[in-house]
This record gives structure tokens, sequence and C-alpha cells, in this order.
């Protein structure tokens, strides 16, 4: 037998994106898929609640804003629109929301298996992107009972989506690679997202919001699609967020966070995805 000393040579872990695509792909659909139905198996209702949970809290703020505060009849169509604030912005928030935690959930997996580690934050996405094609179905509904009419702009909705989508993923990616090294995100990410809620216009349209504050709102993307998703689906007489912000020019600072949160989720799951295992 050789005595000839062996060459070691290091074996990078697995990367954020590398590794086969068509494997990858397979993979995220098939966690997505049994995630969808894991989380409602056993349940009385099924899927049914993915609907049942935005028209609770949907029931409860329309009793408050147009009962307590007579929103409600200062805003056309006003219980559509709280409907489908409350089912965009509970899209983002409950993807972000599973998202923190979603890697040290798969800690098994993560720890002996090489896949991209891309496939668990985009699962989490997938997954909440399902319980947001049931419940844009009941949107739907509501729009037609309320009387809002077909409009042309509806078919322009499908590329807000795709910019919240794309929002949501850039945001999962961060706070799911951070979370194994830093465990208060979990709590601070949390509180943010509540302070986010209010600080959209889900609840009131940014039109009733005085003109500072309404400029510090602007400057969160999400306030954007949202005001764009009204004007285009709900109301076409609304003014739209270029005229709530006072031209084109001043939608840039939006524009520039919502590009350089893509930009930073990148870098941030780049450098992470490689030392997650070793932080679990």
């Amino acid at each position: 037998m050789s005595d000839a000393p062996v060459a070691l040579r290091d074996v990078p872990g697995p990367s954020a994106l590398g590794g086969g695509w068509r494997r990858a792909l397979s993979l995220l659909y098939l966690i997505a898929a049994f995630d969808f139905k894991r989380h409602y198996f056993g349940t009385a209702l099924g899927y049914v609640w993915s609907i049942a949970r935005p028209l609770m809290l949907f029931g409860v703020l329309l009793a408050v804003f147009t009962q307590v505060f007579r929103l409600g009849s200062e805003v056309p169509h006003y219980p559509v629109l709280l409907l489908f604030n409350i089912v965009l912005f509970g899209f983002f928030q409950e993807a972000t929301g599973i998202a923190v935690t979603s890697i040290t959930a798969q800690e098994g997996i993560v720890r002996k298996t090489q896949f991209p580690r891309l496939v668990i934050p985009l699962a989490v996405v997938l997954t909440t992107l399902f319980n947001l094609g049931l419940n844009l179905v009941v949107v739907l509904v509501f729009l037609l009972a309320f009387g809002v009419a077909p409009m042309w702009t509806w078919l322009l909705f499908p590329l807000l989506l795709v910019a919240l989508i794309v929002l949501t993923i850039a945001v999962s990616m961060i706070v799911s690679s951070l979370y194994p090294r830093f465990r208060d995100l979990a709590i601070i990410w949390t509180v943010f997202s509540t302070v986010l809620f209010y600080a959209s216009p889900v609840l009131y349209p940014l039109e009733k919001v005085p003109g500072t504050l309404r400029d510090v709102i602007m400057l969160n993307p999400l306030a954007t699609l949202l005001e764009l998703a009204r004007k285009w689906v709900v109301d076409p007489t609304a003014p739209g967020p270029v005229a709530l912000a006072g031209g084109w020019a001043r939608l840039l600072p939006a524009a520039a966070i919502f590009v350089a949160t893509c930009v930073v989720a990148v870098w941030v799951f780049r450098r992470e995805a490689p030392r997650i295992a070793e932080e679990l």
C-alpha cells in the first residue's frame, strides 16, 4: 500500500442560486405544494380557512371604519377597496413572516442535503401565492357584487402583482438568510410588519392623509402598489400614486427603495447561503 499523502481539496457548500435549475424548480414546487396541503390537513374547513382569515379581519375593520370613523361613506367602493388591500398586503405580510424562520424550520434538510438554499424562501412565497389566488377569486366576487364594472385596466393588474411578488421575494430572502445568525429578527420583523400595515394605505386612501405625512408614506413601495391597485381595479376616478406624490419625479425615491431592496436581497443571500448550515 502506498504511503503517499492524499491531497485534500475544499468542497464548497450549497450556494444561494447554484445547482441544477430543473431539479431546483421541481423541489420548489414539491415543498410549496406539500406545505400548502399540510397547513390545512386535519382542519374542519380545510382550504376555506385561507379565505376565511382575511374575510374575518375585513369584517372587523369594515365595522370600525364605517360605523365608528365613518370613513366608508367618503370613499367610493370602500368595502371592496378594504378587502382588496387586506388581501394584497396580507400576502406580503404572511409570506415574509413565515420566511423569517423558514430555513431553520428545514434544519434537517439544510444540514444533510445539498440544494440551492433559495428554494426555501421561494417555496414559502409560492405557498402563500396559492392562498392569494384563492383570495383574489373572493375579491372578484365582491367587486362584481358591489357594482364595480370591469375595466380594461384590470388587464394591467398582473404587472402590479408581479411587482408585489418580486418585492415579497426580496424581503423574504433578506429575513430568511439573516435569521440563523440574528435570532432577534423574528421579533423585530413581527413589530416592523405591523407598523408597515398601518404605514401603508390599507385602511385608508392616501388623499385623506396630510401632505407631509403622505410624502413619508409614499416612500413605501407598497403604498404605490396599493394605490395603483385601487385606481386600476376598484376606482378609476381615484387620484393614483402620480397625482398623490405630485409628479413622476417624486415617485423615484420609492422606486429606488424597491430596486435597492432587490439588490440587497441578492447580495445578502449570496453572502449568507454558504454558511447557513454552520449557523443552525
